[in-house]
């Protein structure tokens, strides 16, 4: 914990930060209580084909920033936005650039989607909507603070959250503000951002504070609020319980980790703990009603019960490779990991299947599945359709 602890402060002082640190354990080897350099590939003779459908380089990706760039997908296109300000709309079975515009900002979050739009946030505390059809500006918002979350937008409000604990409202016509729900952010708090999720008429975001919440979508209006963990130790750092991942709905229940904290499954109605179990994350849950998947801040990869929380498989074979949130293609697990790995894993027994790599840089957005095609952005820009090849297939 020392070294831990070491490190931060290092960070603190370089990079000039104030009340809020960008603190980011993703940068740090492992990203536990201990920095170790991350396991070696050992050779993989794959048991499963994994095939690469098409492969597109779209620009500049994240350019190294640490910013929450991921893709949406949304009527049969897949829309992707890199921090230099560029947006596209991809056709998701092609790989064919439908529009592609500039918008002349710092893309710090997005792409997101709804209603029609697509959203992204920028550095300098903007949201910015475009029309899902043509990429066509339809109206920019002021924010309180830099967007590191991924917006969305359903039944007429565009949600969006900020670094500073605030969630946003806006009419996803006028792109007037609608309300405002506002949370106190620790003293510290990792560089991210966890993302809202809506469900019908009801918000669901988690904070740098440890605790998740729900707001009516279209007021604004506290449903419910509780504390996933509780803060322990003494110093600011060990106080740390970020909820950096997004929330993850499964029927009727919201599963949701945090940083040197617990992970927990909520009921979405009421707010109700189910369960919690010790588990540090801070990229986010995968999973389905049979199984949940969570890489934690060591990188161990872990399947769960989602009654109860209790662990079913875990493999550790790639402690320290900063994997992204699992996804769930078939009947298989997906990583990705710092130098552009994909890992497959079966998702009975957690047996790792096969390896392919996307591209040279990092896979630290969430990859979408759709139709059994999994899809991948990496930091330098590349986006990667994949499928896995059945036997008779072959």
């Amino acid at each position: 914990m020392k070294r831990l602890l070491a490190l931060a402060l290092v960070t603190l002082l370089t990079t000039g930060c104030g009340s809020m640190s960008a603190l980011n354990p993703a940068s740090w080897f492992g990203g536990g209580d201990t920095v170790e350099p991350p396991a070696e590939l050992v050779d993989l003779s794959n048991l499963i084909r994994v095939r690469t459908l098409w492969s597109k380089n779209i620009g500049s990706g994240s350019d190294n920033q640490r910013v929450k760039l991921a893709p949406t997908l949304s009527d049969n296109r897949i829309y992707v936005a890199e921090h230099d300000g560029g947006v596209q709309a991809i056709e998701m079975f092609d790989g064919k650039s439908v529009w592609s515009v500039d918008v002349d900002m710092e893309i710090s979050g997005g792409a997101g989607s709804g209603d029609g739009l697509v959203l992204v946030g920028s550095s300098d505390a903007e949201l910015l909507a475009l029309s899902q059809e043509t990429g066509e500006e339809l109206w920019r918002a002021r924010v309180s603070s830099e967007v590191l979350s991924v917006p969305v937008a359903e039944n007429g409000v565009a949600v969006v959250q900020t670094i500073d604990g605030k969630l946003f409202g806006f009419d996803t016509v006028t792109g007037e503000q609608i309300w405002i729900f506002d949370r106190t952010v620790p003293v510290l708090s990792l560089h991210g951002s966890s993302s809202p999720v809506i469900s019908g008429s009801i918000v669901i975001a988690g904070f740098a504070s440890g605790k998740l919440a729900a707001v009516d979508l279209l007021s604004g209006d506290v449903l419910w609020e509780v504390g996933v963990t509780a803060p322990s130790g003494r110093s600011e750092l060990e106080r740390m319980v970020d909820i950096d991942g997004d929330p993850l709905l499964v029927e009727g229940a919201v599963f949701v980790g945090t940083y040197q904290g617990e992970l927990a499954g909520v009921t979405e109605n009421a707010g109700i703990v189910m369960w919690r179990r010790k588990l540090s994350s801070y990229s986010g849950l995968g999973g389905d009603w049979r199984q949940l998947y969570v890489s934690d801040a060591e990188d161990s990869l872990w399947a769960m019960d989602p009654d109860n929380g209790s662990a079913i498989w875990k493999n550790d074979t790639l402690r320290g490779r900063k994997l992204s949130t699992p996804a769930l293609v078939g009947d298989y697990v997906v990583v990705g990991d710092y130098e552009g790995y994909l890992h497959w894993f079966d998702s009975n027994d957690g047996e790792m299947l096969a390896r392919v790599q996307a591209g040279s840089d990092a896979i630290t957005a969430r990859p979408l599945v759709e139709d059994g095609v999994l899809y991948v952005y990496g930091e330098g820009g590349r986006l990667t359709a994949l499928t896995v090849e059945e036997p008779e297939d072959f």
